[in-house]
């Protein structure tokens, strides 16, 4: 994957061959000092500013989406330390490739030269080539920096990442962005024929993407048109940058993650906003309205005992429907459990259950509530002083259900919301019972 600023060339307008220079060329930075934006990561206090104060540069994890600069740092760390740069892509390179690399750096070792070698796309690598790094790493044949855009928690393996720093490098800013556009006009020798609003809509077009943003510039700044350019006009000449999305990746775990605490924290404007952001980006409708009754399930539960039908409610329109129709559903379905009053409580109670079972797991029911089809069991006690609820007074024996001898386990703690109240205002009747008909 290239990234931003990465094509070599001199200051001008055409290369060596006399053939144009993309715009992303004539604006790399010469020093690190010129980067736009990854202020945490380059400033005096930030890791990479301390690393070079210090001479200790080491072996780098750069995590940051496509265009934000992550192989212009890598060439520019060279530069700083004076080693020679190298750069291969996983996707294009393989062992007898990675052999050679390695080779290479160890005769320029042997003149007095160290060799950074830039790896993009590492997490491409299987788990095997990453292990071939390490004894490398380790006697200093390489310092290696390496570039993904998935959570290397996820993709790196462990030995890798004890020997290296991650740092997170962070989509440009609106700021950042203006920045890198006043830039390009400075270089172009023209100011874009672009209305203030324009301007800001063109920025939003590039979400965080320094390299989308520059290949836009580049467009626009070949437009023969009079006057101003609005954003309606603009956004008919240009096509938006596709938003970042995996539907397997990290970023498909993030989404689904702000849409459930947006309906937790009953905000339905920013779960419809996360809803429909996962449905731009591709998203499978059905796993949405799968994980939508999960949160009603989980964090709505007995406060609103509708909502769980609503949500398979509109599981099912969609079901009939299809998209983009049935998607509606999902939303009305997303709004209501989002205003919907909550409750974890029989969520807390099931767990709770769950553990105790664990625990107690061997333990049998007590004889007066077992099963007792034969006179075997019968004889054995089986059913022996059973209760019927129905025949006891207001319908309630108040007898024990748990094994003999075992701590009554209080599970099911509802809470003063919704449907709940009324939950808890029966249960509270019932342990008063159960007290004082001596459990």
């Amino acid at each position: 994957m290239a990234d931003l600023f990465d094509i070599a060339g001199e200051e001008g307008g055409d290369g060596e061959d006399g053939a144009p220079r993309p715009l992303a060329d004539l604006l790399r930075p010469r020093s690190l000092g010129e980067v736009i934006g990854q202020e945490h990561v380059l400033g005096p206090d930030a890791p990479l500013g301390v690393m070079l104060a210090q001479k200790s540069l080491g072996s780098l994890i750069f995590w940051g989406p496509p265009g934000v600069g992550k192989t212009t740092i890598a060439r520019l760390l060279a530069d700083e330390t004076d080693l020679h740069f190298v750069q291969i892509s996983a996707i294009f390179t393989g062992v007898p490739e990675l052999r050679k690399v390695f080779e290479e750096a160890k005769l320029r070792r042997r003149t007095g030269r160290g060799t950074l070698l830039f790896v993009d796309e590492i997490h491409r690598f299987n788990k095997a080539q990453q292990d071939g790094f390490l004894p490398h790493m380790e006697d200093g044949t390489i310092l290696l920096v390496g570039a993904t855009t998935e959570n290397p928690s996820f993709e790196l393996n462990a030995a890798l990442l004890s020997r290296s720093q991650v740092l997170v490098l962070e989509r440009l800013s609106p700021a950042d962005l203006e920045r890198l556009v006043q830039r390009a006009e400075k270089a172009l020798g023209k100011t874009l024929p672009l209305t203030g609003e324009a301007r800001e809509t063109l920025l939003e077009m590039a979400d965080g993407d320094g390299r989308a943003l520059l290949n836009l510039v580049e467009q626009i700044s070949r437009w023969e048109v009079e006057g101003k350019v609005d954003p309606a006009a603009l956004a008919k000449r240009l096509m938006r940058r596709a938003a970042v999305y995996d539907k397997a990746g990290d970023e498909h775990f993030n989404l689904i993650s702000a849409l459930h605490k947006s309906v937790r924290g009953s905000d339905p404007d920013a779960a419809l906003y996360w809803l429909a952001r996962m449905l731009k980006g591709g998203e499978d409708p059905r796993y949405l309205a799968r994980r939508i009754t999960r949160m009603a399930v989980e964090d709505i539960g007995l406060a609103d005992p509708q909502a769980q039908a609503h949500c398979l409610q509109a599981w099912q329109t969609y079901e009939r429907l299809g998209s983009p129709e049935g998607e509606l559903a999902l939303a009305q379905a997303v709004i209501y459990i989002a205003l919907a009053p909550k409750s974890n409580a029989a969520y807390v109670a099931y767990k709770a259950a769950m553990r105790e079972a664990d625990r107690t797991g061997s333990l049998p029911p007590p004889k007066h509530i077992r099963n007792a089809p034969t006179k075997l069991m019968k004889d054995e006690g089986y059913g022996a002083g059973y209760a019927y609820d129905h025949d006891a007074e207001d319908g309630f024996s108040g007898q024990n259900y748990f094994p003999e001898g075992m701590k009554r386990l209080v599970a099911y703690e509802p809470v003063e919301r919704g449907f709940e109240r009324e939950l808890k205002r029966r249960l509270d009747w019932f342990v008063k019972q159960r007290s004082r008909r001596g459990d």
